[in-house]
């Protein structure tokens, strides 16, 4: 096996695990809306998700780790697709807040600091319509 075929497999590895975090998102409150179900299928398309992946994720969502990226970036691109989900059917339900916030301290961010993350990274996805704006947002929250 080429080294090649090990970053891949880690990369589609991560993936999956990523698109598993924002089911188990979209179903906290047990319901799929249509805009949520809507946004899963974009991601899965973004994220090289195959239809027999996307099957078996959606049966067994909660096996998968969070697996958070090395890079505060990529950490940050999470954080923005699981925010974009929460507000996918533009309800914040106290167990899918409660989650992302979980899912912010698996990402790697401070615990201390998650309540205010989770709040900001919500409030800019109703702001800003994009990744850049996002990132800009959370990395200049503070200013």
């Amino acid at each position: 096996m080429s080294i090649s075929d090990i970053y891949d497999n880690e990369f589609r590895k991560r993936n999956k695990d990523h698109f598993a975090a924002i089911v188990r998102l979209a179903l906290s409150d047990d319901v799929i809306t249509v805009d949520e179900q809507k946004f899963l299928n974009r991601l899965a398309d973004n994220l090289n998700i195959s239809n027999e992946d996307y099957k078996k994720i959606m049966k067994d969502y909660a096996s998968h780790p969070i697996n958070p990226p090395i890079s505060y970036d990529h950490r940050l691109e999470r954080l923005y697709d699981l925010a974009r989900m929460v507000m996918a059917d533009k309800i914040r339900s106290k167990n899918q807040v409660k989650l992302l916030r979980k899912f912010c301290v698996g990402l790697g961010f401070h615990a201390v600091n998650v309540k205010y993350i989770s709040k900001k990274a919500l409030d800019l996805v109703k702001q800003v319509d994009n990744l850049d704006d996002f990132i800009y947002g959370i990395k200049n929250m503070n200013q």
